[in-house]
């Protein structure tokens, strides 16, 4: 039983794309979930969020805010070329030099992802630890649902590593299914993984759960 009087919980916000002033908030969420990924690559921490923040493509993302507008979810996706995470091969090279900026390109290629052109790609979910296990990731991924369906995709396309089995549960929750995995023993001390599995789940337009699949 509930608390008398106890105030109901308060059901987070979706928005579609970033809100301005938030690209600091959403960095930080990205580093906690991905830092060990993408740290050979954009780290030190504190250089790695703030590339992050400056080159975030707002309309590449959906965010959960709490009443007071702090970012408590964001998940990300590629469409058209563009994904939340931005930059391009001039940035990288701006912000770390050359010296420095040519090896990180290197490593920055073994994470792109590209689209077909009916696919929506995933560029990554994460939630603030507090918040996990309350349902956002769930509410993330159905306006992804949705926007792929508006867009016209067949199908939803991610990646998730070996290391990460929460996020892996979560998908397959929601109907992804693996399709296929990728070996990558030489990555797990550089970057904190030895595989990469791909996961898919067909898009229909008007389904239930905002466009995708039951």
């Amino acid at each position: 039983m509930g608390v008398p009087n106890e105030p109901a919980a308060r059901i987070p916000e979706l928005r579609r794309g970033v809100p301005e002033g938030a690209e600091q908030q959403v960095a930080a969420l990205y580093w906690e979930a991905f830092g060990r990924k993408l740290g050979p690559a954009l780290g030190p921490p504190d250089r790695g969020r703030a590339f992050l923040a400056a080159h975030l493509q707002h309309d590449r993302g959906v965010v959960a805010l709490d009443g007071t507008g702090r970012v408590l979810g964001v998940a990300g996706y590629y469409l058209a070329g563009r994904g939340l995470t931005g930059g391009s091969a001039r940035d990288v090279l701006s912000a770390f030099g050359v010296l420095g900026g040519l090896p990180r390109l290197a490593l920055l290629a073994l994470l792109t992802r590209r689209a077909a052109e009916d696919e929506l790609v995933m560029d990554g979910i994460c939630v603030a630890a507090a918040q996990r296990g309350a349902g956002i990731g769930s509410l993330l991924l159905h306006e992804i649902f949705a926007v792929a369906a508006e867009q016209a995709r067949a199908r939803i396309r991610l990646d998730v590593i070996d290391t990460n089995p929460r996020a892996r549960a979560l998908y397959e929750r929601h109907g992804f299914r693996a399709a296929h995995t990728r070996r990558t023993p030489f990555l797990r001390n550089l970057m904190g993984f030895g595989a990469v599995t791909t996961m898919h789940r067909p898009v229909v337009p008007d389904g239930p759960g905002g466009g995708a699949q039951q």
